[in-house]
């Protein structure tokens, strides 16, 4: 029996009956909260002025934000009255954007001003020029036939533009029974957000979720983190990804908890409201966790309050966790594991787990989701401890991706099992373990070789910071090792140093041919590494090298 099949409206609804008064979003550097009450009553006036301009049931809403207040106005607001919300990465440009409003046939996009060096405004003036002379709510796009409506967050105003203080008023003016009658037509099946695969590799994809995939795992990952309504979680992650709707919003809503919002990842401000908020839970990737722990300041805040919290995203160097654990206090910090077709946690550790098991592994399989381990060319069940494609089955998997029905037949087989494209071993507990990307192997002259092995390694190396590999072309192999490398501050190691000392430790072939010492790497908003940009870099360099 799934935990509920109720919409996130209708469950929403019952939290704020039970916790009308209770904190439910906080803004510590704005001074803004909101009880669960009164954030339902600024949903509901946000949703009827939804209404008031056409949007309802089965429409497409972009939202393209940083973490501001009414992004989450505005995820509920869809969600009450069953429109899908198709959520931005913030870090898109011009081109990304036209293909996302292109190819999820966006009917309204709702925006802020700018997200660091693009000015949102004038890229959508840009794109749809129409907008500065047609009436509100009736653009008519010849690049875009579906868009109807674009939407400011904020006080502003700009021409062809509503504004979100005008359709909060307006919505005062819809009688309240409309909204009533849309919600009684509205299933826990229905999708209900779209979101569009982080494109580590090729063209995004909108992956469609229903209300049961989303609500049901948020649950099930706060229950991991043994969440309660006294929980406070500290959610500095951006909103357009799974991590934070999903692992931060829904975990803490269906356990009555408050969130405590950072707008725009800063360490200072994520230190800064553990400590003014009392935080219980902390979210990450693990280089904002990094970034905290190493901040000058850091001895300066108290973060005796912190418990748990999750850190995901990608795979987390063991001293780095030790620091958190040790030095931040999450004695009873997770890490989850999954992708955003599983909307997204299938496997993640619990606070009962030892320290070893949460560096180690993701955990095991969460309630009510099978997960198997495959061998990729014969599809057959591997042995455990042997190495294969890790898949799961369940109330989480995705409806499909939109419009993409061959990309969804790839992803989800004929028995319901989703395929990740990713490698991993399983133990004989149950643990998982994650071992590299399928399409991030290298084969250098015929040897299979996995990034993360020697990821893991050069970790261990005195003066490594951060280590990612990649496979750079060879003419002669196929395909060679090539690793980025980040340096801890002060450390004076060469690439020759660092090739010196793998020779002597691991394996020959998989020693990096080529080492390139880096400040960062190039990331998605979401803060995963992009392998592909590090490949093209390697490309690149060595051919500059050359000449």
């Amino acid at each position: 029996m799934l935990f509920t099949e109720s919409t996130i409206g209708e469950f929403f609804e019952e939290q704020v009956r039970n916790e009308p008064d209770r904190d439910f979003i906080v803004y510590p550097d704005r001074n803004l909260r909101f009880s669960y009450q009164e954030f339902n009553e600024r949903v509901d006036d946000l949703a009827k002025g939804l209404l008031s301009i056409g949007i309802t049931k089965g429409d497409h809403v972009g939202i393209w934000a940083r973490n501001v207040p009414d992004w989450l106005t505005f995820l509920f607001a869809t969600a009450k009255i069953g429109a899908v919300l198709v959520t931005v990465n913030t870090a898109y440009k011009s081109h990304e954007l036209a293909y996302v409003m292109k190819q999820s046939d966006m009917k309204a996009l709702a925006i802020v001003d700018h997200f660091r060096d693009v000015d949102y405004v004038e890229t959508v003036y840009d794109l749809v020029p129409e907008l500065k002379t047609c009436k509100r709510g009736n653009l008519k796009s010849e690049e875009y036939p579906n868009l109807e409506s674009v939407i400011y967050i904020g006080q502003e105003k700009h021409r062809g533009m509503y504004n979100t203080s005008e359709l909060l008023l307006l919505g005062t003016h819809i009688d309240r029974d409309e909204l009533d009658r849309i919600k009684k037509t509205l299933n826990c099946e229905d999708v209900i957000n779209m979101q569009y695969t982080s494109g580590t590799t090729g063209f995004p994809k909108g992956v469609m979720l229903t209300h049961k995939n989303i609500l049901n795992n948020g649950y099930y990952i706060g229950e991991r983190q043994k969440f309660t309504e006294e929980d406070r979680v500290c959610l500095p992650v951006p909103l357009f990804h799974c991590f934070g709707i999903v692992l931060g919003v829904l975990a803490t809503l269906t356990h009555g908890g408050t969130l405590v919002m950072i707008e725009l990842f800063d360490p200072l401000l994520v230190l800064a409201a553990v400590q003014k908020e009392k935080c219980t839970a902390l979210y990450g990737v693990p280089t904002m966790f990094i970034a905290e722990f190493s901040h000058p300041m850091f001895e300066m805040f108290d973060m005796s309050t912190l418990r748990t919290g999750i850190m995901a995203g990608s795979p987390c160097p063991i001293e780095a966790m030790k620091k958190v654990i040790d030095e931040m206090n999450c004695k009873d910090i997770t890490i989850a594991y999954g992708l955003t077709e599983a909307s997204p946690v299938f496997t993640q550790t619990s606070t009962d787990d030892t320290i070893d098991r949460r560096v180690s592994t993701v955990g095991t399989s969460m309630d009510h989701i099978e997960v198997k381990i495959v061998d990729p060319e014969t599809g057959e069940i591997v042995k455990p401890n042997e190495q294969g494609e890790i898949c799961c089955r369940g109330y989480n998997v995705m409806k499909g991706y939109y419009k993409m029905p061959e990309m969804t037949e790839k992803a989800i087989d004929k028995d319901g099992w989703l395929h990740s494209g990713d490698l991993a071993t399983v133990d004989e507990d149950g643990y998982y373990r994650i071992t590299g990307r399928i399409k991030d192997m290298i084969i250098r002259g015929g040897e299979n070789i996995y990034p993360r092995e020697i990821e893991e390694f050069l970790y261990t190396i005195d003066g490594v910071k951060d280590a990612q590999v990649v496979g750079i072309p060879d003419e002669k192999y196929g395909e060679i090792v090539g690793a980025f490398v980040v340096l801890n501050e002060g450390s004076d190691l060469t690439p020759a140093d660092i090739r010196d000392y793998s020779i002597t430790k691991i394996a020959r072939y998989k020693v990096p041919k080529h080492i390139f010492i880096v400040e960062e790497y190039p990331l998605t908003a979401s803060g995963k590494v992009q392998k592909f940009k590090l490949r093209d870099m390697a490309v690149e360099l060595l051919e500059n090298k050359d000449e």
